[in-house]
């Protein structure tokens, strides 16, 4: 039997429940602690540190951290990821109990990608529109997933022109081998779905030129040499 052939819609969906899925489980914590060490030398550099500003600080870690828990699983239950149940909290909680803390600015984020694989895209929409932008280096790779966060839900939506732009925006806030090339291959399956065949070649070669060695490039390559 001869294997379907996806049309760039399809693989656009099935791109977007992947490969950014995976890239948040696997560097959650790392994303966290990062940014959380930096506010907390921030505080104690420009001298807001106050006697309940650190509890607060790491209470809101430590429940973001449990939230975490069923997010990374083997098979994730986004449910009780950001709703919780009686042994933990969810991501949502953490957002409105914390919102003003790191760790409840990026709760943010995490309810927005649970409740878009949860399919309730209007949630996803208000909690990512709640994330605020961090400083930093570690802060860009933050952003750039924020932004393609909101890109996953445009495709969803079926905005693919919105979407791939905002796939393009989240590769250059964050230049690195892994998520930059990911979102210019987004971008380009974006446009594509959007009847943009010239923006989608200009992303594969973008993806070739500047990113050969990712794991995006043999796709690009192929893509241009259709």
């Amino acid at each position: 039997m001869a294997k379907e052939v996806m049309t760039p819609q399809e693989e656009l969906l099935e791109s977007a429940q992947s490969q950014a899925e995976n890239f948040f489980e696997k560097n959650s914590k790392m994303v966290v602690t990062a940014i959380v060490v930096i506010f907390a030398i921030a505080i104690a550099v420009f001298g807001y540190k106050k006697v309940i500003s650190e509890p607060r600080l790491n209470k809101a870690q430590e429940l973001l951290y449990q939230a975490q828990y069923n997010f990374e699983q083997t098979t994730p239950d986004y449910s009780v990821a950001l709703n919780g149940n009686e042994n933990t909290p969810g991501f949502a909680e953490v957002a409105e109990q914390y919102g003003n803390t790191p760790a409840g600015n990026l709760a943010k984020m995490y309810a927005a990608a649970c409740a878009l694989r949860l399919g309730d895209f209007d949630a996803a929409e208000n909690y990512i529109n709640g994330f605020k932008s961090v400083k930093g280096v570690p802060g860009e790779m933050v952003n750039a997933m924020a932004i393609g966060i909101k890109g996953e839900i445009a495709v969803e939506k079926d905005d693919f022109a919105k979407a791939a732009s905002l796939f393009e925006k989240a590769a250059n806030e964050s230049k690195n081998d892994f998520s930059a090339p990911m979102y210019l291959r987004k971008a380009a399956l974006a446009y594509s779905a959007a009847g943009n065949e010239a923006k989608a070649q200009e992303c594969y070669k973008t993806i070739e030129k500047e990113y050969p060695r990712s794991l995006d490039a043999r796709e690009a390559m192929k893509n241009l040499a259709e």
